[in-house]
């Protein structure tokens, strides 16, 4: 019949790494595979330079997983929130302080490489959980009873339950019969880190203007200066442009899109671009299936909420399946099913409206997202809320 496992993990990524750590940490016995082993040095060409912004809730689910302790060090904290309108003659600025509503930072921001080394490691630490890094997921026959997994080394494996965390493409949602809808932008994400002069003083600052927003996150200083990541969102031609251009070039052109609110900035990294869509899966379920993640739903990198909503399916899926001897049973995925749909659609329609307001170039778009910003920050009650939201309460 071949190896017997609790629960099968498709997908190393962040995501994937840190549930067969929070499922290998409450007992489970856990199968991750992944057919690419993660990239865990900054130097490596093939390395994810991203940074991902850890918000409040999220790191309690770090927590149980034995995982915060690890990252901890390397984080670096996010106290104050601010968004910049740049598309007028004058830039419109507000900030949004956690001393408002917590005496914790808004969130945590570490860079993607560093996360799977760590998350790797803690792995190594958990006996009954097997990471296969060079090893896909192949194809599945579901059965009322359990599900039964081949993999692209031909093993065979019988698991209670399939989770799907492997990204927009997922191999699982598609072995599940589950359709997707997506939208296209015509736009990219520019990634890199970058030394400024000017201290970033923990500050995460999303500058919008025409194309999408210039997003400054605070990283630990480098080469004894200031550092942070950027995600620069524009159309596809613009995002071409600027990754062609020489070093000392976009370093002209980086300055120019940041309003210079933080001085000159000097590229710290290599350029590495993706693109942005919006995703919902239809289902997050199917027979002895859960999709989590990017496999459930995607969005542009705005806010800091697509890995945060990861760890929300996360953290309610462990909630659900904790001391129960099947975790893969109906009535277990249609509760999960049930939580998070509904707030998956909110978010991404939310974010997803955010980013077509970030794209227009139209005056009344910019005079609407002007007096929102102000509206958002000079009422006191919306801000409060709108802070909570983006700290994932409801």
């Amino acid at each position: 019949m071949g190896m017997e496992t609790d629960i099968l993990i498709s997908g190393g990524g962040v995501a994937g790494l840190t549930a067969a750590a929070a499922f290998g940490t409450a007992g489970f016995k856990v199968v991750i595979v992944d057919p690419a082993p993660p990239i865990t040095s900054e130097s490596d060409s093939g390395a994810d330079l991203r940074t991902t912004a850890f918000l409040q809730p999220a790191r309690a689910f770090l927590e149980k997983a034995g995982l915060w302790d690890q990252l901890a060090p390397y984080a670096t904290a996010l106290q104050t929130m601010a968004i910049v309108d740049a598309s007028g003659d004058t830039l419109v600025e507000r900030a949004f302080h956690a001393s408002d509503i917590s005496d914790q930072p808004f969130g945590w921001n570490l860079p993607n490489w560093l996360l799977r080394r760590e998350m790797v490691a803690r792995l190594n630490d958990l006996p009954n959980v097997d990471f296969r890094q060079g090893v896909g997921f192949d194809r599945m026959l579901n059965r009322s009873e359990s599900a039964i997994v081949w993999l692209s080394d031909g093993t065979k494996l019988q698991c209670k339950l399939v989770i799907g965390a492997d990204g927009r493409n997922s191999a699982v949602r598609s072995a599940a019969g589950i359709n997707v809808k997506t939208t296209r932008y015509g736009q990219k994400a520019l990634t890199f880190a970058v030394n400024h002069d000017a201290p970033h003083g923990n500050i995460s600052t999303e500058i919008h203007r025409t194309g999408g927003p210039f997003t400054l996150v605070p990283l630990p200083d480098r080469d004894d200066k200031p550092c942070s990541a950027v995600v620069w969102m524009d159309n596809n031609a613009e995002i071409a442009r600027l990754q062609s251009l020489s070093e000392a070039e976009f370093n002209d052109a980086a300055t120019a899109r940041s309003a210079g609110m933080l001085g000159p900035l000097t590229l710290a990294s290599r350029r590495t671009t993706w693109p942005i869509i919006s995703q919902i899966a239809d289902n997050l379920t199917a027979e002895r299936t859960a999709l989590v993640a990017e496999a459930a739903h995607v969005m542009p990198p705005i806010g800091a909420q697509g890995l945060n909503m990861s760890l929300t399916d996360l953290a309610c899926l462990l909630d659900l399946v904790t001391g129960k001897n099947d975790p893969g049973a109906t009535e277990l995925l249609d509760a999960y099913a049930r939580k998070r749909h509904a707030d998956i659609k909110l978010r991404v329609s939310g974010v997803d409206a955010l980013n077509r307001a970030s794209i227009g170039g139209l005056p009344l778009v910019h005079d609407l997202r002007r007096l929102g910003i102000k509206a958002l920050h000079d009422l006191e009650p919306i801000r409060r809320q709108a802070m909570l939201l983006g700290l994932g309460a409801s």
